[in-house]
């Protein structure tokens, strides 16, 4: 089981793990095939804990990412609906009621990707029971395609809230979930399932498992979709696999699916909101940014992010948060400990509830409150954000 963060950045939990275990540093670093100076900085908190050295780090300990980097905890006040939110899970295939009506099921589900798209967590987690019952009693009703692809829809937004807390049991059920619901919808649905099926992958380390995921939906999209519907599927998969190869550190891939996306992309030629998740252009060049910061190429992403930024963009928090993380995570690589600061707290300005709980705000928040030795307002107010003392 993975365990419950009570210091906040991850990299943290990793001379937790070791000590529990009765390890040595050399050991450790001897198992993950890493310096014993780069693990000692890690657990000081003088450097961040990357994904990618997580992953290694999870398999030298025998777990996965997700259990090294710890889950969220569950609010008091969310306990109840995630109770009502399993039911629901387990009733898939028996209506609990009749239909409320394709409006009503719309207008639902438009406040969901509303939410969603606005990184509002806690409101997500208090709409999806609910809407998730009616979304299955109307496909129920119905057995048309597009209420089933109502229903993958709300299930890959389950996927959402449990991969951004890292419940993992809890994402891959939805997964499996919305998997089922798009094999009764049609051949988008199925790849925004692979999309997220891949991204569990992601959150558990096996990144060489998820782009195997990604090539195989690459593959069917190609075959069974056409027009602007096969771009956005294909755009969204190369989304994931840019990522899932930039973690591996193969460039090749890398190049591969942002040749990829870029090709949908220039089809799409605006971003469009496909079943809750964004793709075109814009999310495409966050996409990138990350990547580049994956690849070390710091000086690349911030030329390109800070340039975005600055021109306008039409992305929602839930993508705007994470770009500014992934700057500061440049930033800190080029030793602009300031400048890291900055970026790491307009992530938080723009979607506090995702920075609570995001692995990559929380170790860059750890870190950067270790390194700034000196008294320093944005950082005091970065730490009293993260709950880290000081």
């Amino acid at each position: 089981m993975s365990a419950e963060i009570t210091t906040p950045g991850p990299g943290a939990n990793v001379k937790v793990l070791r000590l529990e275990r009765g390890w040595l540093q050399d050991r450790l670093a001897g198992k993950a095939g890493m310096s014993k100076s780069m693990l000692g900085k890690i657990e000081r908190g003088e450097r961040p804990l990357t994904q990618g050295m997580g992953a290694v780090l999870a398999n030298a300990f025998g777990i996965t990412l997700d259990e090294l980097l710890g889950h969220a905890p569950v609010n008091a006040d969310d306990e109840d609906r995630l109770t009502e939110l399993r039911a629901a899970m387990r009733r898939f295939d028996l209506p609990t009621s009749a239909p409320v009506g394709v409006q009503q099921l719309d207008d639902d589900l438009a406040e969901l990707f509303r939410l969603r798209g606005d990184a509002d967590l806690s409101s997500v987690t208090h709409i999806l029971p609910g809407l998730l019952r009616k979304a299955q009693d109307q496909a129920h009703a119905t057995g048309r395609p597009e209420d089933w692809s109502k229903v993958a829809d709300v299930y890959s937004a389950v996927y959402w809230l449990a991969a951004r807390h890292r419940w993992m049991t809890l994402a891959e059920l939805a997964v499996v979930k919305q998997r089922q619901a798009a094999e009764r919808s049609g051949a988008l649905a199925l790849a925004v399932a692979a999309r997220d099926e891949a991204g569990t992958f992601l959150n558990g380390g096996d990144f060489a498992g998820g782009l195997a995921v990604v090539d195989r939906a690459v593959v069917q999209a190609e075959s069974t979709l056409h027009g602007r519907t096969r771009h956005l599927a294909l755009g969204l998969l190369h989304l994931r696999g840019m990522t899932l190869a930039g973690r591996l550190q193969d460039k090749r891939t890398v190049a591969q699916h942002i040749k990829g996306a870029r090709k949908a992309a220039e089809v799409i030629d605006s971003d469009a909101n496909v079943q809750g998740v964004h793709f075109g252009p814009e999310n495409t060049l966050s996409h990138i940014v990350a990547t580049h910061v994956d690849l070390k190429k710091n000086a690349d992403a911030l030329t390109a992010g800070e340039r975005y930024l600055r021109d306008g963009y039409t992305l929602p928090a839930t993508r705007i948060s994470p770009l500014h993380m992934n700057l500061a995570r440049a930033k800190l690589a080029l030793k602009d400990r300031d400048g890291a600061v900055d970026s790491l707290i307009e992530a938080w300005n723009t979607a506090p509830q995702m920075a609570k709980v995001h692995p990559t705000s929380l170790e860059l928040s750890r870190v950067l409150v270790s390194l700034h030795k000196r008294s320093n307002p944005k950082v005091t107010a970065l730490a009293k954000k993260a709950g880290i003392r000081l």
